[in-house]
């Protein structure tokens, strides 16, 4: 009873605030809407016509002003609101959603994160591969879009869980009139419709009414429950987005990682193909000058210096975009300077060959457990569009309390309850055609599912190959690399004791270069064709940086 009565004062509260309001400022023009312009809302005629209407039991106030019991009242209800509202807002905590600890692991570890990632320092030395994992993770703006929209769906949960709650409002209105049905029906529900009434002409009414309404739902063909079911399928959904995107980075991290890693060494090799040529450049020189060698053969060095210093400057572009590259996945700016640690990982724990790895794939893959949940999320839409045949059976309920001055009291107290069910049989087969189109969105998603399914397993194929190809290319280059040293210094000593042409000594050590260069690129193709094959197999879906051997 506290409870109603706190909600008939705040209804008081409103209604003395606009009648106030319309007193000391409408006053004129109300009195010409309803008088003719001869009287104002406070003349006698009008409260007058009231008191006939009313038996004469109610008090006149004169110019429609306040009195000191509902000023007092007011200032008192003002209090206990701010009391009330204060001790009753709910925590941020009381609000929390209760999800699978499975499901909710990765994604309550990514938003921990968040909040931090724009404040990531950047390493004081030099930046190890694990270590430019681990910044990506907490500061990739993928991976910040994809937690957002895991944020979102746990909203949307929330907002499903509600449907199962009882809805309840406060209202308040305040009307005028002289409409015989208005008139009735208000004076019934104030308690005072006088006696004898004539129907047709019953005169000028005014009302007060404030009250409170809820509604609950009893069944509705379980759309409420499906609802909430897609919602947490959804976020299931988001979360292995979350997942597949953190799959995809690591490897991205990695390939980049171990391309800026080749670049270096190619700066490296190209530096010393430089260094080499500009000796015997010199040595050339000299020997010209001196009347032991050609015109020619200093020609033949400077266009071997020419072409060394342009593969330096192209290697020391293709480091500067490696390096830009990898800055851009960190969430750094791309012109930011980053010193790479020059120690690769020893390799993944990876299956022997793709049909070991393919049992792991299938199982780790985000790609595939996610068109399995999207798959089942639409098997539920078809049940929620056939739910739609069903009827809905509601419960509600009004308290409210009308009086013509907004003197609320017990005795004017009104109340209904009943049960409403609401069968829609026939909506001109709009209900069949969304089961029909549920089912073929349904049908697509099964198609989707083989078409990932078949994806995966390609993906995975292709990266053993890639990965197997690596490895032989490894060892032929690596083998090459020997040869070509060998060959190199034959020639040196040759071409020091006058057997050799420059011609032929520059072959030479253009060859042992390009051995160099080849075999570089294949250690690291072979680490990041491994790198691809953790990507297939779904190894980085976590982040999964123990597989890395530091």
């Amino acid at each position: 009873m506290d409870i109603f009565a706190g909600l008939c004062l705040l209804g008081s509260i409103i209604f003395m605030i606009a009648k106030a309001a319309s007193m000391t400022c409408c006053s004129g023009i109300a009195g010409d809407l309803f008088n003719g312009g001869g009287r104002t809302l406070s003349t006698p005629g009008i409260y007058g016509d009231m008191e006939a209407f009313e038996g004469g039991d109610i008090s006149r106030r004169p110019g429609g002003g306040w009195t000191r019991v509902d000023l007092v009242g007011s200032l008192v209800l003002a209090a206990v609101l701010v009391c009330f509202g204060c001790a009753g807002r709910p925590s941020v905590s009381s609000g929390v959603l209760q999800v699978p600890h499975t499901a909710m692991a990765t994604t309550t570890d990514r938003r921990d994160l968040l909040p931090e990632a724009s404040c990531v320092a950047r390493p004081s030395s030099v930046l190890s591969i694990s270590e430019a994992v681990r910044i990506a993770l907490r500061n990739n703006p993928d991976l910040a879009e994809a937690v957002a929209r895991i944020r979102q769906s746990e909203a949307m949960i929330a907002e499903a869980e509600a449907r199962f709650w009882p809805t309840l409002s406060a209202y308040a209105e305040y009307v005028q009139g002289d409409a015989p049905s208005g008139y009735l029906f208000k004076a019934i529900d104030q308690r005072k419709l006088p006696s004898p009434v004539d129907f047709n002409h019953p005169g000028w009414f005014e009302n007060y009414e404030t009250g409170v309404m809820g509604r609950i739902n009893l069944f509705n063909g379980g759309r409420d429950l499906l609802g909430m079911r897609m919602q947490e399928a959804e976020l299931r959904i988001r979360e292995l987005d979350q997942s597949a995107v953190e799959n995809t980075l690591v490897a991205s991290v990695i390939e980049t990682f171990y391309d800026a890693l080749a670049s270096e060494q190619f700066i490296k090799i190209a530096q010393e193909s430089v260094k080499t040529v500009e000796t015997q450049l010199r040595i050339m020189r000299v020997r010209l000058k001196a009347g032991g060698a050609l015109k020619s053969d200093v020609l033949s060095l400077e266009v071997r210096l020419a072409e060394a210093r342009e593969a330096l400057l192209l290697a020391q572009n293709r480091r500067s975009l490696t390096g830009a590259s990898l800055a851009n996945l960190l969430g750094w700016d791309p012109d930011t300077e980053i010193v790479l640690s020059d120690t690769a990982g020893e390799g993944l724990k990876l299956p022997k060959d793709y049909q070991s790895g393919l049992i792991k794939a299938l199982a780790y893959r985000p790609e595939l457990e996610r068109a399995r949940r999207r798959l089942v999320q639409s098997r539920m839409a078809v049940d929620m569009a056939r739910s739609e045949y069903l009827p809905r059976i509601d419960v509600e309920g009004k308290v409210y309390v009308d009086d013509p001055l907004a003197d609320f009291n017990e005795a004017r107290k009104n109340w209904t309850a009943g049960v409403v069910l609401n069968w829609e049989f026939f909506s001109g087969l709009g209900t069949r055609a969304r089961v029909r189109k549920a089912e073929g969105v349904l049908d697509a998603l099964i198609a989707i599912d083989r078409k990932t399914t078949l994806s995966v397993k390609m993906d995975l194929k292709t990266a053993y190959l890639k990965l197997e190809e690596a490895k032989a290319r490894l060892a032929v280059t690596r083998a090459a690399v020997a040869q070509a040293e060998e060959s190199l210094a034959l020639v040196e000593r040759q071409y020091q004791g006058g057997s050799a042409t420059i011609t032929r000594y520059l072959e030479a050590e253009l060859a042992r270069n390009r051995a160099k260069i080849r075999a570089t690129a294949a250690f690291f193709d072979r680490e990041k064709a491994a790198a691809a094959v953790g990507r297939a197999l779904g190894y980085w879906r976590h982040g999964g940086m123990a597989a890395v051997r530091k």
